[in-house]
């Protein structure tokens, strides 16, 4: 704060990373008096796919790639279309990214915590049971776990037949001839 800075370390560094990606985006004004944009990557940051276009809606603070509503600071989306239209970039970042807000929250002081060996540790009284269903399933074939449904029903057969002519009521071993 000495220094003049009024935002946060993280944020004035994303700000300025967004500023260097917005100088390879085109905008396009759809209603200066709505405030809305239509922002068109020229340089693909992934490899291998198209640059992309994000809808910009400065009044309502929404952008297309959903960083400006999720982290509540500009994208780079949003530093193009206010350079288009020479607004301030700061008065879009929220207040929990100043400094006087992040040192709101660090000016309380903690309760410095007593030795561990004086604590006081209540006795359980009550007896731990294990829950069998949560077991691991034992050993040997897997349990199919599968909901048999009219696919699965199949026609009765008349029993084995032979291996040899083919009729049921005896086997290859006991083959009457």
């Amino acid at each position: 704060m000495e220094a003049g800075h009024v935002l946060v370390e993280d944020v004035r560094d994303e700000i300025v990373v967004n500023r260097q990606m917005a100088r390879s985006m085109n905008v396009e004004i759809y209603s200066r008096r709505l405030e809305t944009f239509r922002v068109t990557e020229t340089i693909s940051r992934r490899p291998g796919i198209p640059p992309r276009s994000y809808g910009v809606d400065l009044w309502n603070r929404r952008c297309d790639c959903r960083r400006f509503q999720t982290l509540h600071y500009p994208c780079a989306h949003v530093v193009a279309a206010c350079a288009k239209v020479n607004l301030n970039v700061e008065q879009f970042i929220d207040d929990v990214y100043t400094l006087e807000r992040t040192l709101c929250v660090w000016e309380n002081e903690f309760p410095v915590l007593p030795d561990l060996s004086t604590w006081e540790v209540p006795l359980t009284t009550f007896k731990l049971v294990p829950d069998r269903g949560l077991r691991r399933n034992p050993r040997g074939r897997p349990q199919s776990s599968r909901i048999r449904n009219e696919i699965d029903i199949r026609k009765k057969s008349d029993g084995k037949r032979c291996g040899l002519c083919k009729l049921a009521g005896h086997s290859r071993n006991k083959w009457p001839q």
